[in-house]
């Protein structure tokens, strides 16, 4: 995860810091960074409550930057109910562009906030996966845990340990 002044800005998947850091850099090249494994901790333990399920929203500030077009595609996105998926198709047509299926996808694509823009909830046409930047096994993990929490009272959801997070602070 990757903050600015303004709030989360970045979040990516990934094994080692290392690659992480790398991926930072490249996305935000001018860019000063710096580790901060305290000051943010709120922010990553809200993150990881939605991924875990227990908040759906969770109160975290975000410095998002796009395109108007991408702005609408990423506002649609949000408000497709937890669990559910739209087509990029279906996407195209609620942001008002019914040829945009693959501008829909590339805005997807471009997406430096996924899980709290849910770009996983975006499918294919034929109902297939699409891609994902976290990978297509993450969109499959994040929709069926998103799909067990719909299904169940949510205070059934138990975690299953905290992730390891490797946090920047820039400017």
């Amino acid at each position: 995860m990757a903050a600015s002044e303004r709030g989360v800005c970045l979040i990516r998947f990934g094994e080692r810091s290392a690659d992480l850091l790398a991926l930072l850099r490249a996305e935000f090249p001018s860019a000063a960074t710096r580790r901060d494994r305290t000051g943010l901790q709120v922010w990553i333990d809200a993150i990881v409550d939605r991924i875990e399920g227990r908040v759906a929203s969770p109160e975290v500030p975000l410095d998002v930057r796009g395109s108007r077009f991408q702005r609408r595609v990423w506002d649609a996105l949000s408000r497709i109910p937890a669990g559910e998926t739209r087509s990029y198709g279906e996407l195209a047509r609620a942001v008002g562009c019914p040829a945009g299926a693959r501008a829909v996808g590339r805005a997807c694509a471009t997406n430096r906030l996924p899980v709290l823009i849910p770009c996983h909830r975006a499918i294919r046409g034929d109902g297939g996966l699409g891609g994902f930047l976290g990978g297509v096994t993450r969109k499959h993990f994040l929709l069926e845990r998103e799909r067990e929490r719909s299904a169940r009272p949510q205070a059934a959801v138990r975690s299953s340990g905290r992730p390891r997070v490797t946090t920047s602070v820039f400017s």
